[in-house]
C-alpha cells in the first residue's frame, strides 16, 4: 500500500487545523451557541424523523400498513422520544449533580448561573419545540389539540428566554425534567397503533406511566415551587419577563399536568378493568 504524498498530508491537516478553529471560535463560541444549538436542535429533529421512518420501515410490520397521517404522527413521536431522553438526562445532571446550581456554590446568585454546556442544551430544546410546534400547527389538530399548542408555546418561549439572557436556567432544567414521561407516553401510542391494545405491555405501560407522572409531573413541580419559595429573594431579582415566566409557566404546567393526569387515571383504571373481566 502506497503512502500518501507529504503534500497531501500536509493539506488534510491544513483543512483539519481549519475546521477545528471554525468550531472553537465561531460554532461553539460563548456568542453563537445559543444560535447554533438552537439551529443544531432543527437539524437532530430532521435527522430523528427520518431514522424513525427508516427503521420502522425494515422492522416494524405495522408501519407500512398506516395511514400517511399515523406514519407522521409515529416519526413525529420519535423525535419528541429521542429529544425527551437526551434533555430529561442533561436535567437530571444539572438539578442533582453538577455544582452548577448548587447551593454550595456561593459565587453567585443560581438564578444568573450559566455555562455553556446548560445553555447548549437548553438551545437544542428550543430547536426542538419550534419544530414540534410547527408541525402541530401545520397539520392541526391530527398531532395534537389546543393544549399541545400552549404546552409547546409556553415551554419554547421559557426555555429560549432562559437561553438568551442566562437567567432562570436552573428552573428550566427542573421543568424539563418532567420529560421523562414522554417515551412511556409515546410508547403507549405505539402499542395502540400496532393493535397491542389488549397485550400485557399495554397493562403495565400503563403502571409505569402512571408513577412515572406522579413523581415527575406532580411531586417534582411541588418540589420547583418549594425552590422558589425559598429563593424567593433571588427569583424577584430576575427581570419583569423572567420573573414572571419562573411563576407563570410552572404554574400552568402544573395545572395542565394535573388535567392530564385525571385521564391517565381513568384510562388505567378502564385498562386495569378490563384486563380482570379477561382473567
Amino acid at each position: 500500500m502506497t503512502a500518501m504524498p507529504k503534500e497531501t498530508v500536509m493539506a488534510i491537516k491544513s483543512y483539519h487545523n481549519q475546521a477545528q478553529m471554525l468550531v472553537k471560535n465561531y460554532i461553539l463560541a460563548d456568542p453563537f451557541i445559543p444560535y447554533t444549538s438552537i439551529l443544531g436542535g432543527i437539524l437532530a429533529c430532521k435527522v430523528a424523523y427520518d431514522l424513525t421512518q427508516l427503521i420502522s420501515n425494515f422492522y416494524i410490520k405495522t408501519y407500512p400498513g398506516l395511514t400517511k397521517i399515523q406514519r407522521v404522527e409515529w416519526n413525529n413521536r420519535g423525535i419528541s422520544t429521542i429529544h425527551a431522553v437526551f434533555v430529561s438526562a442533561l436535567a437530571l445532571y444539572f438539578v442533582f449533580w453538577a455544582d452548577l446550581f448548587s447551593d454550595r456554590k456561593l459565587a453567585d446568585l443560581v438564578v444568573f448561573r450559566s455555562s455553556p454546556l446548560s445553555i447548549f442544551g437548553l438551545g437544542v430544546s428550543v430547536g426542538y419545540f419550534l419544530v414540534d410546534l410547527g408541525m402541530i400547527l401545520w397539520l392541526y389538530p391530527s398531532l395534537g389539540g389546543m393544549e399541545y399548542v400552549i404546552h409547546h408555546s409556553l415551554s419554547g418561549i421559557g426555555v429560549a428566554y432562559t437561553v438568551f439572557t442566562g437567567e432562570a436556567q436552573f428552573y428550566a432544567y427542573m421543568v424539563l425534567i418532567s420529560e421523562l414521561t414522554t417515551p412511556e407516553i409515546n410508547m403507549r401510542w405505539y402499542l395502540d397503533t400496532a393493535g397491542m391494545k389488549r397485550s400485557s405491555a399495554y397493562l403495565i405501560n400503563g403502571v409505569v406511566i402512571f408513577f412515572a407522572w406522579v413523581m415527575a409531573r406532580i411531586l417534582l413541580f411541588g418540589y420547583i415551587f418549594y425552590h422558589i419559595y425559598l429563593h424567593y429573594d433571588q427569583v424577584i431579582q430576575l427581570h419583569t419577563f423572567g420573573y414572571l415566566l419562573v411563576l407563570g409557566v410552572p404554574s400552568i404546567l402544573a395545572i395542565m399536568n394535573l388535567m392530564w393526569f385525571g385521564k391517565i387515571v381513568k384510562g388505567l383504571v378502564k385498562t386495569l378493568a378490563k384486563s380482570q373481566r379477561r382473567i
